[in-house]
């Protein structure tokens, strides 16, 4: 029997970047109530996470970039007091709010206690409702409303803490996930699968051809049929060579047709799609073992119907 965890955090909420910003507090609003509207709630194995601790925090980043957004969070606590700004700007996207930096820890927590419970075997699979999102972070740069890289956070843990030999990190994000690209080309033991929309945020960034990263830029446009005919001749065939012992999905809903902030053309049964496949390399090589974090989505309503088909999937209902 499949037991899917279903992972967040109150603190994930108060994270917020000023009015009108696409990365905002409602997404894991409207997620929970479609889960509940449609029933799955009751299907899932709901748990509150505990904030990451910052020496598996910095199992990713470099220990100075994470002391100096602790600094920042502390400094604009001080300013607020004295009646001063109530966000500092990282990048043009991306700005901290007086909760940011607790909001962060718990989202990387939350990727963790998921690692945690599916390696016990206390789960077979888990799904993280969190935001900040994660994998625009490098080891020393926040950017793309991302400030910890929880995918590859949890990635290196289950390697360095559970002694895993193989991990795989899945990315269907409309947007190249170049944080977690930094982390992959270094280590062998990780093989990174993605498309994303090409040219497209982040703009700046050169691909890298290392042999651990199957990267599939697809032009604006693209339909659900043609990605899936991708994955089953790129991203397959080196899953099952690979023959990862854990699979950690950056589970990004911004490939949505109706979603402004990108020009594919996903519908909800894709995602379905894509999750039965990844689930399938999972059973073979990973018993199962999955972890799954939230990233982009932005249309609140094909947010929330595209996470509800991907949790349906991981929960066999």
């Amino acid at each position: 029997m499949t037991m899917t965890g279903y992972f967040t955090h109150p603190d994930c909420r108060k994270h917020e970047m000023g009015p009108g910003h696409p990365e905002c507090p409602q997404r894991l609003d409207a997620i929970e109530d479609r889960l509940l509207i449609t029933g799955l709630s009751l299907a899932l194995e709901r748990r509150e996470a505990a904030p990451a601790s910052l020496t598996n925090i910095e199992l990713v980043h470099d220990p100075m970039y994470v002391t100096s957004l602790r600094g920042l969070s502390e400094g604009l606590k001080s300013e607020i007091d004295a009646g001063g700004p109530r966000y500092v700007q990282l990048d043009p996207d991306t700005s901290m709010n007086i909760s940011t930096w607790d909001a962060a820890l718990c989202a990387a927590g939350a990727a963790l206690a998921a690692t945690d419970a599916v390696m016990a075997g206390e789960l077979t699979n888990a799904f993280c409702a969190i935001r900040p999102p994660g994998h625009h972070a490098g080891r020393a740069q926040a950017m793309g409303f991302c400030f910890f890289n929880n995918v590859s956070i949890a990635a290196k843990y289950a390697l360095e803490r559970h002694g895993l030999k193989r991990v795989a990190i899945v990315d269907f994000d409309v947007h190249h996930g170049n944080g977690t690209e930094e982390v992959v080309v270094t280590d062998p033991r990780m093989l990174m699968v993605s498309f994303y929309q090409h040219p497209f945020y982040p703009l700046d960034h050169i691909h890298s051809k290392a042999s651990n990263l199957v990267n599939l830029p697809v032009p604006a446009y693209t339909k659900g049929m043609e990605i899936r005919e991708l994955i089953e001749s790129a991203w397959i065939p080196r899953l099952e060579a690979f023959r990862p012992e854990m699979i950690f999905i950056s589970a990004g809903f911004d490939s949505h047709r109706e979603d402004d902030l990108g020009q594919l053309g996903l519908v909800e049964q894709d995602y379905a799609w894509i999750t039965y496949r990844i689930k399938e390399v999972a059973r073979r090589h990973a018993k199962g073992r999955i972890v799954s974090c939230l990233e982009g989505g932005y249309n609140l309503s094909s947010l929330a119907r595209s996470a509800e088909a991907h949790i349906r999937v991981l929960a066999d209902v």
